[in-house]
């Protein structure tokens, strides 16, 4: 009650979108994972790059990226993706702390793929458009996968496959056909919301309908006596979501009564630099923010404040959300303060300490990445 009463203080519409949003796609990600569809697109992701040095790690990759199409939600993901590949890994050789280091990279490189709970989060508290932040957060995430690439080609180019066997045409294509309604799921999510035949809320519906018919009629996954305690996971995770939202609105009501925001607005505007110098601070300060406080307290707490300032000084409010929701995943997923790792090594069941090192390198792909996306403009709207 506490929760829907802060989160009510908020926006009818608003508040309306993160209450229902949240629980159903939290719960979308948790069906693609019982019914099959996410085992099946990392099979034909497998068949076609088993073979190739590093090749499973590039498959991780891919993975996260389709499957963070269809649940919007990280943990969801990577849950669904680690289980299945990670024991391959190891047979191959990969090290704990290198498997858990990809995982987590993959983690903050997919934050803004649809569709994404902080897409949705950001859009609500801010007004910017859902419907342009899912047409925009796909291509940023694909040139942070570009970054990790280079990191896994560097790593693994004198992998040992002498027993790994090439897929051949025919297993490729069957794979691609058993993985075909998996694949098609977060296409009919992205289109549903950009050509307005749905919302954000109701699409999650169609979508968690979608994976119930796939895992029945299609995959023959499904089993009832998880759906229960499935449920129950999807409302503690969303009941933890709702009451940081509704805490955090709190805490920028009161920043914003105190006098707060308009210091905090005209210091940045005063900043050297103009646009560029804004855009450098942010990244900073998310980074920060997104190691400290999480991600989704972060955009609550910052995003109506420092977007007017965006717009002021002429950066597009998709791209300024992309560049935020970037430096607050990598803050977010970089030790030793980021939750999302940890929740990544629990998952993976690998030791954090083991991770540290390794992680370093793909921290500084990714920040690569946001750097180039944040000089970039066209990489966030050109598809607007």
């Amino acid at each position: 009650t506490p929760v829907l009463i802060v989160v009510g203080r908020m926006d009818e519409g608003v508040s309306h979108l993160i209450l229902l949003s949240v629980p159903l796609f939290v719960f979308l990600g948790q069906l693609i994972e019982m019914t099959g569809m996410a085992r099946a697109m990392v099979a034909f992701l497998a068949s076609m790059l088993g073979h190739v040095r590093g090749g499973l790690h590039y498959v991780l990759l891919g993975a996260m990226y389709l499957v963070s199409g269809i649940s919007g939600s990280k943990a969801a993901d990577m849950a669904a993706v680690a289980p299945v590949l990670f024991p391959e890994m190891r047979k191959r050789g990969a090290k704990e702390g290198d498997l858990i280091a990809l995982l987590s990279a993959t983690g903050a490189q997919t934050e803004t793929i649809p569709p994404s709970i902080v897409l949705i989060t950001i859009g609500s508290v801010t007004g910017v458009s859902i419907a342009a932040l899912f047409t925009g957060g796909l291509l940023p995430g694909l040139v942070l996968a570009v970054t990790l690439m280079a990191v896994v080609w560097a790593r693994y180019r004198h992998e040992d496959l002498s027993g790994v066997q090439r897929a051949s045409r025919r297993e490729i294509g069957r794979a691609f056909l058993i993985a075909l309604p998996a694949i098609a799921l977060p296409f009919i999510i992205r289109a549903a919301v950009v050509e307005g035949v749905a919302t954000a809320t109701e699409v999650s519906t169609i979508g968690i309908a979608y994976g119930v018919l796939a895992g029945l009629l299609i995959y023959r996954q499904f089993d009832w006596k998880r759906v229960y305690p499935m449920l129950v996971d999807t409302a503690s995770l969303s009941g933890s979501i709702l009451l940081i939202i509704g805490a955090a609105t709190a805490m920028a009501w009161g920043l914003t009564q105190s006098g707060f925001s308009n210091t905090l607005s005209q210091a940045m505007r005063e900043l050297p630099g103009g646009a560029a110098g804004f855009m450098a601070v942010s990244v900073v300060a998310f980074i920060v923010l997104g190691s400290m406080l999480e991600g989704i307290p972060a955009i609550v707490l910052f995003g109506p404040l420092l977007f007017p300032i965006a717009r002021t000084v002429g950066i597009h409010e998709v791209h300024y959300s992309m560049v935020v929701i970037l430096a607050m995943g990598l803050g977010l997923f970089a030790p030793p303060f980021g939750v999302g790792y940890y929740a990544a090594c629990a998952i993976g069941r690998v030791n954090p300490d083991e991770g540290i090192r390794p992680i370093g390198a793909y921290m500084l792909a990714l920040f690569v990445g946001l750097v180039i996306v944040a000089a970039v403009p066209w990489i966030s709207i050109g598809f607007l």
